[in-house]
């Protein structure tokens, strides 16, 4: 079938999926880490708005996004259309981004950051599970990495666009909220032209539920535990805005910080593929543990530091804790589960994973504004240990 041959051709050694799907993440991740890094300094420096308060527009977006990955996978799943789930949630996201432009109070940020999640949401589970099933295990790390370091140099390229636009255009966020939307629209265009899929062939029981809930039935003790571990640390990874606010706080100036997002992202970009090959070789296990370990040090960091030389060497290994996490827990979860549940699996592991992103936020808000950044930080650190800790234990 044509749909077959178009999945079998290869470039760079990887099938036409994964590649398209990889520029597909790349130019959608510019558009957005051109708003990511100085979204936070417009929220507290233009509006006035609170630490507190950025931590619940953060928590809520992030949440709402991980909550919709588990019903846009129990949608592909029961139908087997992964595309057009795709093309809607990258067709909104990319539209609504700009938006930021016209926002004078935090309820319109709010509204906006929310649109976008959404639009993560709608399209992140179909898209894993898509990579999964044209995959084999032995190279699925591979593609998984592949998809992940195209994802991150696109967030590598989307800052250093903003450092560029700010200079030229006075410091004005406006005008890289207006100008991320054109990466997007061309990510949303090569989903709609060249992504060519494979249609299944469902067959629903008729007992089957017509709304999916967060189960774990069916499901290997090995996925449960894993999942439930992976919640446990992301309630101690609180959103990256937090980080922003650091290097601000310890005197980095507004326009460079978003060089130190192009910095992180560039070190993810580099080593998420050899990682996730790595993954390949000697087991997902082993490299995931290094990457929890690494945040709970990266984390205590960020509480201690006093300079702007420090913000810059933890941005740099803050790249390195993604290489080894990001793209790895998702190619561990399609291991432990069978080809037709993995949307479903993928969704319930966004969906818990993505609820945690509320209560984290929103702690390390609260944390900050009552006890300082040290303590939100630190609290982090230590749950990030713990997670270590009971992977290496239980032998998940």
């Amino acid at each position: 079938m044509e749909s077959e041959r178009q999945s079998k051709k290869q470039f760079f050694g990887l099938n036409s999926v994964i590649f398209v799907l990889g520029m597909v993440s790349l130019l959608t991740d510019l558009s957005s880490q051109m708003i990511v890094p100085i979204l936070p300094l417009y929220l507290t420096s233009i509006l006035h708005v609170q630490v507190g308060t950025v931590g619940i527009i953060e928590g809520i977006a992030e949440s709402t996004s991980s909550i919709l990955k588990f019903f846009s996978g129990w949608i592909s799943d029961r139908f087997g259309k992964t595309k057009w789930l795709m093309v809607g949630g990258y067709g909104l996201s990319n539209l609504i981004k700009p938006f930021f432009a016209l926002s004078s109070t935090w309820g319109q940020v709010l509204f906006i950051r929310f649109a976008d999640r959404f639009g993560k949401g709608i399209r992140t589970s179909p898209r894993d599970a898509i990579l999964a099933d044209t995959t084999t295990k032995e190279e699925r790390g591979k593609a998984f990495g592949f998809r992940r370091s195209m994802d991150t140099l696109g967030a590598a390229l989307g800052p250093f666009v903003t450092y560029l636009i700010l200079t030229l255009w006075n410091g004005s966020y406006q005008a890289v909220f207006w100008l991320s939307a054109i990466p997007g629209l061309i990510a949303t265009l090569l989903l709609i032209i060249f992504l060519k899929e494979k249609r299944k062939s469902i067959k629903t029981p008729s007992n089957v539920k017509l709304l999916p809930k967060i189960s774990f039935k069916g499901l290997s003790s090995r996925f449960v535990l894993f999942t439930l571990i992976t919640t446990l640390f992301t309630i101690g990874n609180f959103s990256d805005a937090f980080l922003i606010l650091r290097a601000k706080d310890v005197g980095m100036a507004a326009e460079y910080i978003p060089l130190t997002y192009f910095a992180y992202n560039i070190i993810t970009s580099i080593f998420s593929t050899p990682f996730g090959m790595l993954s390949d070789r000697i087991g997902r296990r082993p490299i995931l543990i290094t990457g929890y370990v690494m945040f709970a040090l990266i984390y205590l960091g960020f509480g201690l530091v006093h300079t702007v030389f420090g913000i810059w060497i933890l941005f740099f290994i803050y790249g390195l804790y993604y290489a080894t996490t990001e793209g790895i827990q998702k190619a561990y979860v399609a291991d432990m589960v069978p080809e037709g549940q993995r949307g479903m699996a993928m969704g319930t592991f966004n969906a818990l994973t993505g609820i945690a992103t509320l209560p984290a936020s929103v702690m390390a808000g609260f944390l900050w504004q009552s006890f300082g950044a040290f303590t939100a930080f630190g609290v982090s650190s230590l749950l990030a240990i713990i997670s270590a800790l009971l992977m290496f234990i239980l032998r998940i």
